[in-house]
C-alpha cells in the first residue's frame, strides 16, 4: 500500500510517502524476485471463479490519488510492465468534483485517464476521505455511492474495486460497499492479503518514507511482517476500540 510518490511531499503525507528512487528500488525488487503484479480486481475474479494465478501474484496499490503516482510511479510501473491500482478519493481530486481538504497535490482527471489507459485499474476511495465506520447511513451511502457515480462518469466503466479511508470498516461499512456495486475492498492490517479473509476485508502492508529495501524485501517476501508492525497492530487495536464506542454512541455501529 502506497500513498503519495514524491522527492519532496507536503507534511501531511511525508511519513506514508515514498521517494520516486526509493519506489524504483521497490519494483526492481520486486521484479528480481520473481513476482507478478496484477490488479486488484483481477486477484479477486480468480479467487471467485478458481482461476490459476502466476505463482507470485502480488498487488500494488495506491491510496488517495495523489499526483506523483502519474509523475513518478506510472513511468517506473511501465517500463517493468506493472499492473497496479490507484484508489482515488473524488473530491479530492483535481476538477469539477473538487470538494476541497486533499493534503497534497493530487491527480486531474486527464491523468487519471492517461493511468487508466495504460492498464492501471482505478477503484474507488470514497468521494470526501472520511472515516467511514463513524458514518450515519445517509452520508456513507452518499460517500460509496458518489464516489463509484464519478469515476464512472469520467472513465465511461464504474470501478469495481475499493479500499477503506485510514483501512476503517465495519460490516455495516462492507455492506455499503457492497451494495455501491464494488465487487471487492481492502483494507489495511499489515499483513499479506488471504482468500480466507473474504473479497471485502483483504488486508495489505504500508510502504513508508523509513521503509528501506531490505526491510520491503521482507515484506515482499512475507516475512516478519508481524515483528514490523507491531507497533501499528497495538495502536490499530486502541484505534478500533475508541471508534467502535464513538460509532455506538451515534447509534450507527453494526
Amino acid at each position: 500500500m502506497y500513498h503519495a510518490v514524491a522527492p519532496d511531499p507536503a507534511p501531511a503525507t511525508l511519513g506514508l510517502s515514498v521517494t520516486p528512487e526509493a519506489f524504483a528500488a521497490q519494483m526492481d525488487v520486486v521484479a528480481e524476485r520473481g513476482f507478478t503484479p496484477l490488479t486488484t480486481a483481477a486477484l479477486a475474479a480468480a479467487w471467485r471463479t478458481g482461476d490459476p494465478l502466476p505463482a507470485r501474484p502480488l498487488l500494488v496499490t495506491f491510496d488517495d490519488g495523489y499526483e506523483g503516482v502519474h509523475r513518478h510511479a506510472l513511468p517506473v510501473l511501465a517500463e517493468h510492465s506493472f499492473a497496479s491500482t490507484v484508489f482515488v478519493s473524488t473530491g479530492w481530486l483535481r476538477g469539477r468534483h473538487e470538494t476541497g481538504g486533499a493534503l497534497d497535490t493530487m491527480l486531474d482527471w486527464a491523468q487519471v485517464r492517461e493511468l487508466a489507459d495504460a492498464g492501471t485499474e482505478i477503484g474507488g476511495h470514497s468521494h470526501t476521505h472520511p472515516q467511514l465506520d463513524q458514518l450515519g447511513a445517509r452520508r456513507l451511502r452518499f460517500e460509496t455511492l458518489r464516489c463509484r457515480e464519478i469515476v464512472g462518469e469520467e472513465l465511461g466503466t464504474a470501478p469495481l474495486s475499493f479500499a477503506y479511508p485510514y483501512g476503517y470498516s465495519s460490516r455495516r461499512v462492507r455492506r455499503t460497499v457492497r451494495e455501491a456495486g464494488f465487487t471487492q475492498a481492502l483494507a489495511v492490517g499489515n499483513a499479506l492479503a488471504r482468500r480466507r479473509q473474504g473479497p471485502y476485508a483483504l488486508e495489505r502492508v504500508t510502504v513508508r518514507r523509513s521503509t528501506g529495501v531490505e526491510e520491503f524485501t521482507r515484506l515482499v517476501e512475507g516475512r516478519a511482517i508481524a515483528r514490523a508492525f507491531a507497533v501499528d497492530r497495538v495502536m490499530t487495536k486502541g484505534y478500533a476500540l475508541a471508534r467502535r464506542a464513538r460509532g455506538a454512541a451515534g447509534g450507527h455501529w453494526i
